[in-house]
């Protein structure tokens, strides 16, 4: 099939020559004919397959008639993250060549008053985050009545971000009328809720199980210690001896372990970028661009590049961090052997990742073969008992010469302070204070009449006094009742 069957548009039918595509995918093939003949469709693909054309090219034909009016967008496409939203508005750039259309980009990290004058002017096609849209519209610039064709992209990111409130409350801001396109590449039972509440009789497109895996991609578990310097080593082995590798994802969980890893990568001499949500827009655009032209070939990541990204060449995939969602595993091999290339990735797995292990594999449908031993098979990693007593990188004890002399180290996790050992020489005889002249008492008149006591008996907690010689056992407040308190207490009677 080409993309002439389709029903496409002649300029986009020009536009998909020029960029160089013949066939279209699976997902391209099954959902174009629906969205053209105006219906709701629910796709549902993995990643790398092609659905951000399968939308994009029937769009710009049904775009083709009519005209945009100020503040009123034609189209809305919500996107999770900034970086798939900005690859949308590439793809509407580069299959709208032969169109005039208005395109704009409402997302954080860019001020407003940009975004502000693109929509004044009108937009045919408006690509945004939940967040930034629903500024907009809070500010009073937008209004969304006018909004023909909806397109909810990647919900299930939009589900593991929070953003779900937010979309219910967009999707009640659109008119009733509109079409609705629904693309996710998983189905848990919260976004099926969502289909079902958002589409009107939807067109199911299937070309594949849910969160399935592509086919190209080699899949290996490397088990590792538990330590961070251990898994930090391993990595390094794995990035050393792999095979054709070109360029490479390294994936973790938290944003401050993308840090880390990304420091102690160049330290060792290894050219890598990082991105996670905490870095400005420039920052992470910048960090994408030298990933895609080979300036840095590995890039570092949080889950904000498991979604979406496309980045054809991408040869290996590392997850340093076993996901806690195992549907962001898919996502995340997914960044490797898109269109029909062959990729690889490889998960290090350590103590207390077996739980995590077993949700992948039974999501997925398959085991995923060990590199190496497996976890079970892993003899005990020494770094531990390096720390809990031997003389390794961060030993509880070690030794070390300090000025001339030998000092033993003791190790709190932070610091290190060093413990004199036993001196073979004699003590040294510290000189005994001569008595104080005796000071004729300033303590009040009570004081100086109370029976003399040791001194020793005499100071209790914080220098306070205290009586051990009273073997009386004291009731109430003793001999210290105020006077109010002894005053005759009369009591009416009640007639």
């Amino acid at each position: 099939m080409s993309f002439a069957e389709l029903g496409l548009s002649e300029k986009v039918q020009q536009a998909v020559s020029s960029a160089g595509y013949t066939e279209p995918t699976p997902i391209q093939a099954q959902a174009i004919p629906h969205v053209l003949a105006r219906k709701d469709v629910l796709g549902i693909a993995q990643t790398g397959t092609g659905k951000t054309a399968a939308f994009t090219l029937p769009m710009l034909t049904l775009l083709e008639t009519g005209r945009a009016r100020a503040r009123m967008p034609r189209t809305l496409i919500l996107e999770p993250t900034r970086e798939l939203a900005a690859q949308v508005e590439d793809n509407f750039d580069k299959y709208g060549i032969n169109h005039k259309l208005s395109v704009a980009l409402l997302i954080g990290g860019v001020s407003f008053g940009d975004q502000d004058a693109k929509i004044t002017r009108g937009v045919d096609v408006l690509i945004a985050t939940p967040g930034r849209l629903l500024d907009h519209f809070e500010r009073g610039k937008l209004l969304l009545t006018g909004v023909e064709l909806l397109v909810i992209d990647e919900a299930d990111r939009m589900l593991d971000m929070g953003f779900i409130p937010d979309i219910e409350r967009i999707v009640k801001l659109v008119p009733f009328t509109r079409q609705t396109l629904f693309f996710s590449a998983t189905m848990p039972p919260e976004i099926q809720r969502l289909a079902d509440a958002f589409l009107h009789n939807p067109v199911k497109v299937e070309v594949a199980r849910a969160a399935s895996t592509a086919s190209t991609i080699t899949q290996r578990l490397v088990s590792t210690g538990r330590e961070d310097f251990e898994k930090r080593e391993t990595l390094r082995e794995l990035i050393r001896n792999a095979t054709d590798l070109q360029n490479a994802i390294v994936f973790c969980n938290r944003k401050r372990d993308v840090a880390v890893l990304h420091r102690s990568l160049q330290k060792h001499g290894f050219a890598a970028a990082a991105l996670h949500g905490d870095m400005d827009q420039h920052a992470r655009m910048a960090a994408l661009d030298s990933f895609r032209t080979g300036e840095m070939p590995i890039l570092v990541a949080s889950d904000v590049a498991a979604r979406g990204l496309d980045i054809p060449a991408v040869s290996h995939v590392f997850n340093y961090d076993i996901p806690h969602h195992a549907e962001d595993y898919v996502h995340r091999i997914g960044r490797t052997g898109r269109a029909g290339r062959a990729g690889q990735s490889f998960t290090l797995v350590g103590p207390g990742d077996e739980k995590s292990l077993a949700a992948i594999e039974k999501l997925i449908g398959q085991p995923v073969e060990w590199q190496g031993p497996t976890l079970a098979e892993r003899p005990q990693s020494e770094g531990s008992s390096r720390r809990r007593g031997g003389r390794g990188e961060r030993g509880e004890r070690g030794e070390e010469r300090s000025r001339g002399r030998k000092v033993k180290v003791r190790s709190s996790g932070r610091s290190q302070e060093p413990v004199e050992a036993a001196r073979e020489e004699a003590p040294v005889a510290r000189p005994v204070p001569a008595p104080r002249e005796e000071q004729p008492s300033r303590a009040p008149r009570r004081e100086r009449e109370r029976p003399e006591r040791s001194r020793s008996s005499d100071q209790g907690y914080q220098g306070r006094s205290r009586r051990e010689d009273d073997d009386e056992r004291v009731i109430g407040l003793g001999d210290h009742v105020p006077a109010f308190l002894m005053r005759p207490v009369t009591v009416k009677k009640v007639k």
